[in-house]
């Protein structure tokens, strides 16, 4: 297991904003005679089936599946959740094994044994969906059911991250009669065995969850069901919030919905501004005749101001960053500061004068229009405005919906494209090896052989983060070297929610997936 102890930062409560403090507003003492909680976002799912699923999809199966290990609160190593006991039982990280719980139950009363924990594993590879999370599997070889309880997973190579990629919700566990081994489950239900039970889904609308009888896990459950509305854009997820018809809000509130709560000293709601691991990039697609030259990519490095954004766009709620990966891990650097320093116009000139590229060039950029926020689209037409000024580029802006969008990045039909990442799992691995290789989670070849061959399978044998850091070091400076993905900025995760809410500060785990158990109303003294 790794030790992240020295360096993530438990999500905290840092701010709020009420008229009442210390005591409730119930006068009954039963915490859910008000009905469910009502959480909003702008984070809808693209699928119900975890084995098509590498995206924020994960925030709803967190609360719905199972996996072997999770993250109880306060912790920063997966623990066991479905398992009873997990570890690996050999010196060369090679070989995995786990012990479920005695009594697992699927919400509709299934049994859950190790053979649908294999059944889970294996049909994200055989399905190999082009959205899906098969990637992060590159390490296993074969998973074993050894009678009812012990599931045994060798791997091709010493992986000390494989224990990160099992608490992923990608390796959520579903019920082998109702998942077929070969395709996705269609629809619009799902079996898991998480705290909670799909009573009801609607496409883009809502999720309503309901205590899960059956479940047997670590969760602490401090309400009995929740509903999930999810929102276009975040000014009518704040309405919604302010009108009482939302209790709390989970993921894309915008930059200036945050300010005007802030401001709000006569407010009786609270905002939680917590640490983030989120980033944003570009990606640029070598298929396309401009976006693969190098001496382009490395010119729009060299204009691109990340401070503007940050404080323009995004009024200060983000960072800017210089690397693939965020600060607060280990091994995170400035290598593209380091590399570029401050914007400037007269080295991206000379940049592209060097490559023998003395007009403008033409590039398109593509951004999805609701998923990433609602600044997105003013972002990227800041970053027009930028490379556009200089003089050295042409840009033109394309948007689509996310479900649309993620289709025409797959098929490579995008230049360059803006994506964001929220972290499998809180290590800088997750921030590198996801983009790197032939296949990734961007669609987009990028064979980085040393990264892939050297760098990252030497670090994988360390449990030791500490001990890898030049590895990753040297990882993060070929990326800038080939500036195949440019990164923006890193978030913070804001969460605002009803005085009589609590529970928030404590519901991010370290991949920042809200654990929606946590919430509760207040009662009264």
């Amino acid at each position: 297991m790794f030790n992240r102890n020295r360096f993530l930062r438990r999500i905290a409560a840092i701010a709020s904003i009420s008229l009442v403090t210390g005591c409730g507003l119930l006068s009954n003492g039963d915490p859910d005679s008000k009905g469910p909680i009502v959480v909003g976002t702008t984070s809808a799912p693209s699928t119900l089936d975890p084995a098509g699923a590498w995206d924020g999809s994960w925030e709803l199966f967190r609360n719905i599946y199972q996996t072997l290990l999770a993250y109880p609160n306060g912790a920063t190593t997966p623990q066991p959740d479905a398992a009873r006991s997990c570890a690996f039982t050999d010196r060369t990280n090679r070989t995995y094994s786990c012990t479920l719980r005695d009594g697992m139950r699927f919400a509709d009363g299934d049994p859950l044994n190790a053979r649908a924990v294999q059944h889970s594993i294996d049909r994200i590879r055989s399905i190999n969906a082009p959205s899906g999370p098969a990637g992060l599997l590159g390490s296993l070889e074969t998973v074993e059911a050894v009678g009812d309880s012990e599931v045994v997973f060798h791997l091709n190579k010493p992986d000390a991250t494989f224990p990160f990629v099992l608490a992923t919700p990608a390796m959520s566990i579903v019920d082998p009669g109702d998942y077929p081994a070969g395709s996705l489950r269609k629809g619009d239900e799902a079996e898991g065995s998480g705290p909670y039970r799909l009573q009801s889904y609607e496409d883009g609308k809502q999720a309503v969850l309901v205590r899960n009888d059956h479940y047997k896990g670590f969760a602490d459950r401090q309400n009995s069901a929740v509903t999930i509305r999810y929102f276009q854009d975040s000014a009518t997820m704040v309405a919604a919030l302010r009108s009482g018809d939302v209790d709390t809000t989970y993921r894309g509130l915008a930059a200036g919905d945050v300010l005007a709560l802030q401001k709000r000293s006569d407010s009786d709601l609270q905002l939680i501004d917590g640490a983030g691991t989120d980033i944003s990039y570009l990606v640029f697609n070598p298929k396309d005749s401009w976006a693969r030259q190098p001496a382009v990519r490395k010119a729009v490095a060299q204009i691109v101001d990340r401070g503007a954004i940050a404080h323009k766009v995004y009024r200060d709620t983000v960072d800017p960053l210089y690397s693939m990966v965020p600060k607060g891990l280990t091994g995170h650097t400035t290598a593209f500061f380091d590399t570029f320093g401050d914007p400037s116009v007269s080295r991206a000139r000379k940049i592209l004068d060097g490559a023998g590229i003395h007009q403008r060039v033409p590039l398109t950029l593509w951004y999805t229009t609701d998923r990433y926020g609602s600044e997105t689209a003013v972002m990227f037409q800041e970053l027009k405005r930028q490379l556009d000024d200089s003089g050295l580029f042409d840009v033109t802006l394309r948007s689509r919906p996310w479900k649309t969008y993620v289709v025409g990045y797959q098929k490579g039909e995008y230049p360059v494209f803006g994506r964001g990442w929220f972290p499998d799992f809180p290590d800088a691995d997750n921030f590198i090896a996801p983009f790197v290789g032939k296949e990734n989670a961007l669609g987009t070849p990028y064979p980085a052989k040393r990264i892939t061959t050297v760098l990252l399978p030497r670090s994988r044998t360390e449990s030791d983060r500490g001990r890898v850091v030049k590895d990753l070091e040297a990882a993060q400076q070929i990326m800038v070297d080939d500036a195949r993905l440019i990164p923006l900025w890193q978030g913070r995760q804001f969460l605002a929610a009803h005085d009589d809410i609590s529970g928030a500060e404590r519901s991010l785990d370290p991949s920042t997936i809200m654990m929606m158990w946590e919430l509760h109303r207040k009662t009264s003294w």
